[in-house]
């Protein structure tokens, strides 16, 4: 289990990191007029400069890979998938909310938290409900192939 722990950790790493560029991309394409948005105003002003910030939000992605890939474990764990699903949510909240928040992802009032966390949650929905049908089908074949 902890070579499982750790394997997920070291590759959580550079994946966090890839997607937070990708996430970063992204944005700028839709939002940036042509330029690329490395971080936000606020961010930036926080950090002091715009290299420093782009240092730190990579380092943060890193974490969250880090947080992300190891609290993936949990899926493999044996309990029950809603108790899988609640703990996986908690834990991957707790992870990406403040960090989110440090990094200036979302307005600082209730009202920018309330809706972080409602996109936050419709996204964990969408990709659960993707890898629910994923699953189900694969179980399906198998049982077909099985039957014959």
């Amino acid at each position: 289990m902890k070579k499982k722990i750790l394997a997920r950790i070291a590759i959580g790493f550079p994946i966090g990191i890839a997607i937070g560029n990708i996430v970063t991309v992204a944005i700028s394409l839709i939002f940036g007029g042509g330029s690329y948005i490395v971080c936000t105003e606020e961010f930036i002003g926080l950090v002091g400069n715009e290299a420093a910030a782009a240092a730190v939000q990579t380092l943060l992605c890193g974490v969250m890979g880090i947080g992300f890939g190891g609290a993936s474990l949990i899926w493999e764990a044996d309990m029950s998938l809603l108790k899988q699903t609640v703990l996986c949510f908690l834990i991957y909240s707790a992870i990406m909310l403040p960090i989110a928040y440090f990094a200036n992802w979302m307005e600082h009032s209730v009202v920018g938290i309330i809706i972080y966390f409602g996109i936050f949650a419709v996204i964990f929905a969408i990709i659960w409900l993707i890898q629910f049908f994923m699953w189900k089908r694969k179980v399906q074949s198998i049982n077909a192939m099985l039957k014959k």
